[in-house]
Formats: structure tokens, sequence, C-alpha cells
């Protein structure tokens, strides 16, 4: 008697951490037999680290391109204004600033953008 109320405690036990992980969604799969079998859904990893890099990577080309369409004169002029003003313009001035990145990155853009590469 004892046993059977410790494995039916031990059903309900398994019951509720199944309903507990079916409550942030579920997915239904049917078996060879025809059986309905609902499965919980997995959860995300967490930190989107790929769209943060890819975010990222174009953010750096979009500095390239602003930096090889103006010129780095014309770029460094306006970097200069935006560090003289108020503490969020110094801070678009400090992340916008000239870095190796972004300087490879536009001596491999200019020349597109001036026809110097072989048109399509």
């Amino acid at each position: 008697m004892v046993e059977t109320h410790q494995q039916f405690w031990k059903r309900v036990n398994h019951l509720s951490q199944k309903h507990k992980a079916m409550a942030n969604g579920y997915y239904t799969t049917i078996r060879n037999d025809g059986l309905v079998i609902a499965r919980p859904r997995r959860r995300d990893a967490g930190f989107p680290v790929k769209y943060v890099l890819a975010l990222t990577v174009m953010f750096f080309l979009l500095k390239a391109f602003m930096l090889s369409a103006n010129g780095s004169g014309t770029y460094q002029t306006r970097l200069n204004t935006l560090s003289n003003g108020t503490i969020v313009e110094r801070a678009g001035a400090w992340v916008l600033k000239v870095d190796p990145i972004t300087q490879m990155l536009a001596n491999k853009i200019g020349p597109v953008l001036r026809g110097g590469a072989a048109k399509l």
C-alpha cells in the first residue's frame, strides 16, 4: 500500500513539472500509432549574441560608408564639431570616431563609391 502511494505521488510530481514546463508553450507530434503527444517548447538560450554581432558589423559598415562618402577631412571636421557640443554630442563623437576597423573598411568601400571598381 505504501509503495502504491509513493508511486502515485511520483506521477503527480512528474505531471506538475510537465505542466510548469508547458506553461511557456508546447508543440504536438503524432506518433506512428496515431497518439498525439504534447511536448514543452525549449526556452531560448538567453542573450541573442548573433543579433548584437550583426548590429555591430552593420554599425562599422555605416561608419565606413560615411567616412568614404564624405572624405576623411570633412568627417573629422564634423566629429570636431560634435565633440564641442553637449554631453550627448560628445558621446556620439566618441562612438563615431575613426578607428582601424572603420578606416580599413572605408579604404575598401571608397574605390567602389568613386567608380574605381569594375562595373557589373
